[in-house]
């Protein structure tokens, strides 16, 4: 292993670890936790799955024959609906989950630890909080690597339905979410699937990378930025 320079040596261990298990719910939030860990010296991942985990658990209690079709395959919207709707009953209204709209380019809205505490983060943060419960529950929850925004999907009924975890789980149409980008980009847009693509584990890890390295490169942390670089190198290698 290459000794990292400027990543906490904990955090960096803790990213390889997440690495290893990368196409696993679990190692994707572990690799979202080591990030945060060259900051928080106290951040826990598993902490963390167990705070999804309890997440998931509520939600289960409510629709547990429904959990248990979704869990064994169903794809009938009849069962996807309920545990949808009580998912977003629990995160949403219970829990209050919702974008930072006052200090949005925080570092900390990108730290797992802390968006489970704040219940605020970003795009990316809040979608895969609702991700990594969405799948214990049998939901096949997608997330949605847009320009300028990332969100969560789900296919319902053959057609695809995204949710603003930023807007507290609002729905939104694809059609609707396309015409919302092409109006940002000021012009037209390439074909659907180039524009709302699926964000597997490295690319959600690399987009959250990504982002911290462009804040504390406008913050003139560059210890800080190099070391979200460090972790960058490290997925590469991997």
């Amino acid at each position: 292993m290459l000794a990292p320079r400027h990543c906490r040596p904990r955090a960096y261990e803790a990213f390889l670890d997440g690495l290893r298990e990368m196409n696993s719910p679990a190692g994707l939030v572990r690799a979202a936790v080591a990030i945060s860990m060259h900051e928080l010296a106290d951040a826990d991942p598993d902490a963390v799955l167990a705070r999804l985990q309890a997440y998931a658990a509520q939600v289960r209690s409510s629709v547990p024959t429904r959990v248990d079709r979704l869990m064994g395959g169903s794809t009938d919207a009849n069962d996807i609906e309920p545990v949808l709707a009580h998912l977003h009953a629990i995160l949403f209204d219970e829990e209050g989950f919702r974008g930072d709209r006052t200090t949005y380019d925080d570092p900390c809205n990108s730290y797992l630890p802390v968006v489970l505490e704040t219940k605020r983060g970003i795009p990316i943060s809040l979608t895969l909080v609702y991700a990594a419960v969405g799948w214990q529950l049998g939901l096949a929850v997608r997330g949605i690597n847009a320009p300028w925004h990332f969100l969560a999907g789900i296919e319902i009924n053959g057609s695809l339905t995204l949710i603003d975890v930023f807007d507290s789980g609002r729905l939104i149409r694809a059609d609707e979410a396309l015409a919302r980008i092409e109006a940002m980009s000021g012009g037209s847009i390439p074909a659907p699937e180039e524009v709302l693509p699926t964000a597997g584990p490295r690319a959600w890890i690399s987009r959250m990378l990504r982002n911290l390295e462009r804040l504390f490169a406008e913050a003139d942390r560059e210890k800080d930025r190099v070391a979200m670089v460090e972790l960058a190198e490290a997925m590469a290698r991997g």
